[in-house]
C-alpha cells in the first residue's frame, strides 16, 4: 500500500550521443507517475548544448542518463556471470579495470559489454549536477530500451531507431547491437498507442527505469556514486512517509484525547453546576470560591499553561531534528531558583523550552534553529550556548524556546 509512495514520481531521461568534431546531440524525455499510469512530458530532441537544459527542465530534476556514440566501446561476449579485474584484460587488453565505468546486459548466451573512460562520463554528471539537476544512474548505448520494448509497435526481428540497430530473434533477445548515426526507424514508432519520436525512445526508456526501478531491473553502468545517491535517496523518501503515517497516527490518537476530554469536561460542568445549586448557604459557597483559587494558584505553581499539548510541541521539534544532532534533554517550563529573604527559592520559567544536546559541528544545529523559527507557536528561540567537549569528541549545546 505504501509503495506507490516510496517510489520516485517523475524522472527525467537525457540521452546525450557524442558525435564527430566535439559535437553532440541530446535527446529529453520525462516521465511522470499519475496514480497507475504514466504521462510523457518534456520531450525536447535534438539538442547541441547541454546548457540549454537548465531552461527546459524543472529545477532539482531527478536525471537518467544516457551516453552513446564516439566515446562508448561496446563489446558483444560469450556469456560471462560478471565482469571483474579477473577477466577485463579480456574484454580490453592492458588498460586498467578502475579507469573505465562497465555495463554488463546478458541475452540468450552472450553479454553484452559497454565501456566508457570515468573521465569522459564524469564529465557530463558533473555539467548535469552544475546546473542543479541530480543525476542518478549512467547507462551506456541503447540496453535500457531492454525494459520497454514490449511497449514499442516492432514486431520484426530488428529494431532501428535513432542510430541504434538492434538484432533480436524470435524470443525476443538480444543478438547484436550496433550504432550508425544515419540509422532511422522506417516507420512511425508507438509508445503503447502514443506516437512517439525515434529520438526520445532512448529517453524515456532511461526514465521508465528509474521511476520504475523497484519494479524493473535497472540496466545501468557501475557507478557506485550514482548508486549511492539513489540509495539515500529512496531511504529518505520512505522515512518521510512513515514520518508522516505516525504524526497523522499521532493526530489520530490526539483528536480522540479531544473528543474524550470534551465529553469528560461536559460532564465535570454539569457535576459543577449541580453542586452549585444544591449549595444554599453562603459560607459553602464562599468555602467553594477559596478551594478553586486555591486550585488555581496549585496550578499555576505547577507550571500549567492553559491546555497547550505539550508532547505535540515535543513531536513537532523533533520531527525538525537535522542529521548529526541528538538531544540529552527537554525540558518544560524549567525550574529556576530565586532568593528571597535570604532563602532559596524554586519556582517554573513559564512559557519556556530547554534542550540541551550535542553535535559534532554546530552548523545542523544552527540549521535546526532555523527549522524551529518556522513553527507559528515559536515565540523566540535561541543557542544559548555551545561548547565543545574533547573527551566526547562532540560540542554541548543548550537551546531556549519561548512559545
Amino acid at each position: 500500500m505504501l509503495e506507490q509512495y516510496y517510489r520516485m514520481g517523475h524522472a527525467v531521461g537525457v540521452s546525450i550521443q557524442m558525435l564527430a568534431a566535439d559535437s553532440v546531440s541530446i535527446n529529453v524525455c520525462g516521465v511522470v507517475v499519475n496514480k497507475n499510469k504514466l504521462d510523457l512530458q518534456e520531450k525536447f530532441a535534438d539538442l547541441s548544448e547541454i546548457k540549454l537544459l537548465k531552461e527546459k527542465l524543472p529545477q532539482r530534476a531527478h536525471i537518467a542518463l544516457g551516453l552513446s556514440g564516439k566515446g562508448v566501446l561496446q563489446k558483444a561476449i560469450d556469456r560471462v556471470d560478471n565482469i571483474d579485474h579477473n577477466n577485463f584484460s579480456q574484454i580490453l587488453p592492458n588498460a586498467n579495470f578502475d579507469d573505465f565505468y562497465i555495463q554488463h546486459f546478458v541475452s540468450n548466451g552472450k553479454s553484452f559489454v559497454s565501456l566508457i573512460r570515468k573521465t569522459e562520463a564524469d564529465k557530463w554528471i558533473a555539467l548535469l549536477n552544475d546546473d542543479g539537476f541530480k543525476v542518478f544512474n549512467l547507462s551506456l548505448g541503447a540496453f535500457s530500451v531492454k525494459n520497454i520494448e514490449q511497449q514499442l509497435n516492432v514486431y520484426g526481428e530488428e529494431l532501428t531507431f535513432d542510430g541504434h540497430i538492434i538484432s533480436r530473434n524470435e524470443q525476443s533477445d538480444w543478438l547484436a547491437y550496433t550504432y550508425h548515426q544515419s540509422a532511422k526507424s522506417s516507420f512511425k514508432l508507438k509508445v503503447e498507442s502514443e506516437t512517439i519520436d525515434e529520438n526520445l525512445v532512448l529517453p524515456y526508456a532511461l526514465a521508465f527505469q528509474l521511476v520504475l526501478s523497484a519494479h524493473v531491473l535497472p540496466i545501468v553502468a557501475n557507478a557506485e556514486r550514482l548508486a549511492s545517491d539513489f540509495d539515500r535517496f529512496t531511504t529518505d523518501r520512505k522515512l518521510k512517509v512513515k514520518s508522516g503515517i505516525a504524526l497523522c497516527v499521532i493526530f489520530v490518537l490526539l483528536l480522540i484525547n479531544f473528543f474524550l476530554l470534551s465529553s469528560l469536561t461536559a460532564s465535570n460542568v454539569e457535576l459543577t453546576n449541580s453542586l452549585t445549586l444544591s449549595t444554599q448557604s453562603t459560607s459553602n459557597l464562599k468555602l467553594l470560591s477559596e478551594e478553586v483559587e486555591a486550585k488555581e494558584a496549585l496550578l499555576k505553581e505547577l507550571g500549567w499553561d492553559g491546555g497547550i499539548n505539550k508532547s505535540q510541541l515535543i513531536d513537532e521539534l523533533a520531527a525538525l531534528l537535522p542529521t548529526g544532532v541528538t538531544w540529552n534533554e527537554i525540558v518544560i517550563n524549567p525550574s529556576i531558583k530565586t532568593i528571597s529573604g535570604g532563602a532559596n527559592n524554586s519556582k517554573f520559567d513559564d512559557g519556556k523550552i530547554r534542550v540541551t544536546g550535542k553535535s559534532d559541528q554546530i552548523i545542523p544545529v544552527n540549521e535546526w534553529l532555523a527549522r524551529i523559527k518556522t513553527k507559528k507557536w515559536v515565540k523566540n528561540v535561541q543557542l544559548d550556548s555551545y561548547v565543545y567537549d574533547n573527551e566526547l569528541n562532540a560540542g554541548r549545546f543548550i537551546i531556549l524556546i519561548d512559545f
